[in-house]
C-alpha cells in the first residue's frame, strides 16, 4: 500500500519572502499612507488662516450650522407652546418688544428688524391679524402706512409661554459672561452687514444664462459691493431666487 505524503502544518512551513513589491508597500511592518491632494482653500484672508490652512475656519462655518438648527428648533417650541410657528412667534414678539422700546410698528419696520422682505412679513401679520393677535390700524399721519399692534390676546399668549421661555433660553446662553454677549451680539450685527455683501458679491459672480441668480447679478453693480442695501439687497435676492 502506497505511503501518503506527510503534509506540513502553517507552523512548520517557512515564511515567504516577501516580494519587492510588498518591502516597497511597507517600512518595519507598517503600511504606508497613500499621498491625498490637499483641498482647495475655501478663504483667503490671512486672519482666517491657522498656519496656511482652513480647517479652522471650516470648524466654525459647520459649528454655525449645527447652532443655528438648534436654535430653530427652540424657536419653533416656543411658537409651538403658543400655537404658532416659529416665524409667526418671532413676528409677533417682535411687534411686542418693539412696540414697548419705540412705540408704533410697521410692516417695514419689522422686515427691518428681522431681515425679511415686507411682502413677507406682510403675510405673516395678516396670519396673526386673522387669529386675533394683533390690530393693524392706518397711520394718520400717512394713509399708506399701517401701524402694527399686539391685541390683548397677543398679549396673553407671550405671558403664557414667558415663564418657560426664560429658562429655556437661560440655559441655551448660560456658556455666555456678560462682556461675551456684548461682543457676541456686536459680531452678529456685522455678520449679517458681511453676509449682506458676500450675497450680492455672490450674485455679481452668478451666470447670467437668465436664471433667477443671474438675473439677480445683472440689478446689482460693483459699487453696491461695498456696503449699503441691507435687507433691501437680501430681500431682492431672496425673491430672484423663488420660482
Amino acid at each position: 500500500m502506497p505511503m501518503k505524503k506527510p503534509v506540513k502544518s502553517a507552523r512548520n512551513a517557512p515564511a515567504s519572502k516577501p516580494s519587492g513589491k510588498g518591502k516597497a508597500a511597507t517600512k518595519a511592518g507598517a503600511p504606508i499612507k497613500a499621498s491625498r491632494a490637499s483641498a482647495p482653500l475655501t478663504v483667503s484672508r490671512p486672519e482666517l488662516l491657522v498656519q496656511g490652512s482652513d480647517r479652522a475656519f471650516r470648524s466654525l462655518v459647520h459649528g454655525l450650522f449645527g447652532f443655528f438648527a438648534r436654535h430653530e428648533a427652540i424657536r419653533s417650541g416656543h411658537g409651538a407652546r403658543i400655537g404658532l410657528v416659529g416665524i409667526e412667534y418671532t413676528v409677533l414678539i417682535s411687534i411686542g418688544h418693539l412696540t414697548v422700546h419705540e412705540g408704533d410698528v410697521s410692516v417695514n419696520r419689522i422686515a427691518e428688524h428681522l431681515y425679511l422682505s415686507g411682502a413677507f412679513v406682510t403675510t405673516v401679520t395678516n396670519k396673526l391679524l386673522h387669529r386675533g393677535l394683533i390690530h393693524k390700524t392706518p397711520d394718520p399721519n400717512d394713509r399708506r402706512r399701517v401701524r402694527l399692534e399686539i391685541s390683548e390676546k397677543g398679549w396673553a399668549r407671550l405671558a403664557e409661554l414667558a415663564p418657560v421661555q426664560r429658562q429655556v433660553n437661560d440655559i441655551q446662553f448660560d456658556c455666555l459672561s456678560a462682556s461675551e454677549f456684548k461682543q457676541l451680539s456686536n459680531m452678529m450685527e456685522r455678520l449679517i452687514d458681511s453676509s449682506n455683501r458676500a450675497l450680492r458679491l455672490q450674485a455679481y459672480f452668478a451666470d447670467d444664462t437668465g436664471g433667477p441668480c443671474g438675473q439677480a447679478a445683472q440689478q446689482i453693480s460693483l459699487t453696491d459691493l461695498d456696503g449699503g442695501g441691507g435687507h433691501r439687497s437680501l430681500a431682492m435676492l431672496t425673491r430672484a431666487r423663488r420660482p
